[in-house]
Order: structure tokens, then C-alpha cells, then sequence
């Protein structure tokens, strides 16, 4: 008799100290009215780092993500190739992964939607970049008046 798949729920988690970093970088540029290297992306203000811990690597199955919004406005998760290094502070347009998953709410809306597609094909490039990695970072840009804490974000594996 063959074993039903566990789920494994992970959920990103802000990486304050990494987005401080990345925040300095751009006041130093200001403050040294330099530019920033050739395609270099620079961290906006409605943009924030995230990670996600794999704590398994392999055999797993992209099924869903659990994302809950307090109020309304609209979440992008950007995803990043870099494989080893934390130090986003250099990080490149080059870098950012495509597809972009959106989420967003409607103002009297209980309902988060997204585009399905797009958040579908972006979970499984997770899963082989799982293997390949066991942190991977995200910027999160909010809009509409949406802000870190009213993001709640997991992502749904199969084991």
C-alpha cells in the first residue's frame, strides 16, 4: 500500500536586515551622486526582501500559494536567480526571475485573486530551484496601499 504525500506549507519571511542593506546602498548613491551600475536594480520604497527556508530539497511538488491580505492593494513576488550569495546589494535586472506572481484584493472584496497562469508556472520553477538552493530571496513590491504587514505568504509543496 503506497504512503499518501505529506504537505509541506513554507512561508516567506521577511529579511529585514537585508532590505536595510539594500536601502543603504541606494542612500549611498544618493549621498555620493554617484549612478548605479549597469543594470544594476536598485531597491524601491514599496519593495521589500523576502526569503524562503526550504527545509527539503527534492521530491517535492509545487501545489498552491497561501497568501492572505488584511485589506486591499496588490502584492508582486519577483523572484531571484542568484544561488549562493544573501548580499542583494549589487543585485542586477538580469536576475530577477520571470514569471512575476501578482496577488491583489479588491477594495470590499474577502477574495484574493491572482493570475493563475503566471503564479502556477512561477511555484514550480520553485520546486528545481529547490534543488539547487536551500534559501531563496524575493523582492515583494506592494502597491495600494499595501505594506509588509498585511501580507501573510506560504508556499504549498507536496513531499
Amino acid at each position: 500500500m503506497a504512503s499518501e504525500p505529506s504537505t509541506m506549507e513554507l512561508p516567506l519571511v521577511q529579511d529585514v536586515q537585508l532590505t536595510q542593506c539594500m536601502r543603504l546602498r541606494v542612500r549611498s548613491l544618493q549621498q555620493k551622486k554617484e549612478k548605479p551600475q549597469d543594470g544594476e536594480k536598485l531597491l524601491q520604497a514599496d519593495e521589500f526582501v523576502y526569503r524562503l527556508d526550504f527545509s527539503r530539497q527534492h521530491g517535492l511538488r509545487f501545489l498552491r500559494w497561501t497568501v492572505t491580505l488584511d485589506k486591499p492593494g496588490k502584492v508582486s513576488i519577483i523572484g531571484t536567480s542568484q544561488l549562493w550569495t544573501p548580499d542583494l546589494t549589487n543585485l542586477m535586472r538580469r536576475q530577477l526571475l520571470e514569471p512575476v506572481a501578482v496577488f491583489w484584493k479588491k477594495p470590499g472584496s474577502q477574495e484574493v485573486e491572482c493570475n493563475e497562469a503566471d503564479a502556477l508556472e512561477f511555484g514550480e520553477r520553485l520546486v528545481e530551484l529547490a534543488k539547487i538552493r536551500k534559501v531563496m530571496y524575493f523582492l515583494l513590491a506592494y502597491a495600494d496601499g499595501l505594506e509588509p504587514a498585511h501580507l501573510k505568504c506560504s508556499v504549498v509543496f507536496s513531499a
